[in-house]
Formats: structure tokens, sequence, C-alpha cells
């Protein structure tokens, strides 16, 4: 489960204050919070604490996360000349201490451990915002009305995310996946067009292609064909769509991860079990569920009630779907 972490007590214990950056740039502290909600949920898989904003933060472009607001970029992208702030990730000395951070999960967890990355348009969209944005407007007027500069600053995302999930890889992690957060902004047309390309450059790169690939979006509904021609094995659903639905929009090939709402969990849970039990129904017992929250999981959640739901999942688990490429399984 993807944040699942942040509302835990002892998460907060040992968090501390300021920026995610700099928990992260901890790899003792990060290694910690990464195993936390796998100790105490039992779920069968751990996905590395980090950030998107990670690797362009650490080429220095000037990328900061203010508590309550989000990634702040202290100079957008705008022109041209921005592009010389986006060099190459070298990993071994950009971010050692993510790889030092996955190197302490891999000798320590028992489950899986999962890459990620930031797609470039969830990416390009903060560069260019300054902020999270719920109109893209900059984002969207730059891509329609610069493309050869839309699709230059795409290109050199791609390039970080790949060095960045590479470098993940060569370390020790068992999966990828890339986070396309705001893609739901887009049209079809528009993904299709303007981010399909880069998003395919990731999946798509000879490095990634021996592990599994999970491919995330949000509101992303009538996308979710395009983001499995990405290159995706597993596509996220997230709770605006019936998972019987999203499985008729991706091909047979793909398994499904989601699609329970974060704030169901909220409501305690009687709702809980109710709408993880109608979301089992639609799967009808098909391998390719990798059964979870359809974003993250919110800060004020009752971590008994995730420990109840994962509990029950388990208990619902499809016979040896943990040997099938395609799992039906809670992480």
């Amino acid at each position: 489960m993807r944040q699942a972490g942040r509302s835990l007590p002892e998460y907060r214990a040992i968090r501390g204050t300021g920026s995610i950056l700099n928990a992260i740039a901890q790899p003792d502290l990060a290694t910690e919070i990464t195993l936390q909600p796998v100790r105490r949920y039992g779920v069968d898989a751990a996905i590395l604490y980090s950030d998107i904003v990670t690797p362009v933060h650490a080429i220095g472009f000037g990328v900061d996360i203010k508590p309550g607001v989000g990634p702040v970029v202290e100079v957008p992208f705008r022109t041209d000349k921005d592009l010389a702030r986006l060099r190459p990730l070298e990993p071994e000395t950009d971010t050692p201490y993510v790889l030092e951070t996955v190197r302490n999960l891999v000798s320590e967890l028992s489950v899986p451990l999962i890459a990620f990355a930031g797609a470039p348009f969830t990416v390009a969209s903060y560069l260019i915002e300054g902020k999270p944005s719920r109109t893209y407007t900059n984002t969207k007027t730059m891509m329609l009305t610069e493309p050869a500069l839309w699709f230059a600053l795409m290109d050199r995302l791609a390039d970080l995310a790949i060095a960045s999930l590479r470098s993940q890889l060569d370390n020790g992690a068992s999966a990828v996946q890339l986070f396309d957060s705001w893609a739901g902004a887009l049209s079809p047309d528009q993904y299709r067009t303007y981010v399909l390309p880069s998003s395919k450059k990731v999946l798509q790169d000879p490095a990634l292609r021996n592990v599994p690939i999970i491919h995330f979006g949000v509101n992303t509904s009538e996308l979710l064909g395009l983001m499995a021609e990405a290159g995706a094995d597993v596509v996220g659903v997230d709770w605006r769509t019936p998972l019987d639905a999203a499985r008729s929009r991706v091909p047979s090939r793909c398994a499904l991860q989601g699609n329970l709402d974060p704030a169901v969990v909220l409501a305690g849970w009687g709702p809980t079990q109710a709408a993880t039990e109608d979301i089992l129904r639609r799967n009808a017992g098909h391998p390719g569920h990798v059964f979870n929250l359809g974003h993250g999981v919110l800060p004020e959640t009752d971590p008994g009630v995730l420990e109840q739901l994962v509990a029950f999942v388990h208990d619902q688990r499809v016979p040896n779907a943990l040997q099938n490429p395609e799992p039906a399984a809670a992480s």
C-alpha cells in the first residue's frame, strides 16, 4: 500500500518534521520507514520510501517538498534554456542514499521490494507549474503550443526515470512501479500524442523487461488501455472505475492493481469490508489482481482497519496465486 506508513504512530515517532527529501537522504531512516508497514500489516511487497521528485532534486533543479503542500519548484521550467538544468542522473554519485536504502531493504525483507519513479508527465507538471495544480494550465499550454520544447523535456525526464529505476534494480529491487499520478488530467488523444511516447521509452527500456512493471495513475478510466500499451504488466485502477469494467479496457495479458477508495477506509471496518467484497466479487477469482487501495493511504487512517483489511484479503486469496505471474494479493 502506497504511503501506508504515514498513518502509523511508529512512523510519526521517527519521521520528524520538514521535507520528506531530508528523510529520504538518511538510509537508516528510509529503511525503517519502508519496513514499518510490512511489519505491521504483513503485506506481500514493500515499496521504497522515496519520492517522484527525488531525481530532479538530486541533480539540482531546485525542487523541495513542503509539508502540507507538496513539490514546490524555486524557478519553474519555462523555456529551452531550462533544459540545461536537467542534466543526466548519475545514481552512484547523485542518489547514493537511495541505493544504500535499497540494499538495506533487500537484506532485511522477506517480500519483494518495488522500485519506483515518477512518470515524465507528472514530474513535468510539477516542474512547469512550480507547485501542485488542479488545472495544469501552464503544462497543457506548453504541451500544445511548444511541442518541440515539450518533447525535449519529456525525453530528459524519461532518461532520469530510466537511470533511477535501473539503479534500484541493480541494487536488488524486484519490480518497478511508474507513477503517473496526474495523467488523468489528459484526454485520451492528448495522452496518446504527448505522453505515451515518453512512458513507452521508460517502460520498454531493456533493463526493465525482466521484472514485473506496474503503471499507476489516478482518474485514468479512459486511459487504462493506453497505459497498458505503454508497456505495463500491471495497470493501477483507482476507485472510480469498477474492477470488471477496468478489466475490459486492458489486454488480457495485463493484471490490475487497486481499486479500493482510501476514503472508505476512514469509515471503519464495516464499510471497508463491504467495498472490499464488492471488488473481489467483480474480480470473480481472476488471478490477475493485486488488491490495493486506489491511491495512497490517508494520514488519518486507522491502522487497525488496515490490519483487518490485509487479513481479510489474504483469507480470500486465489489458490496458487503467488506462483502465478499475475498475483491476487494485498500489497
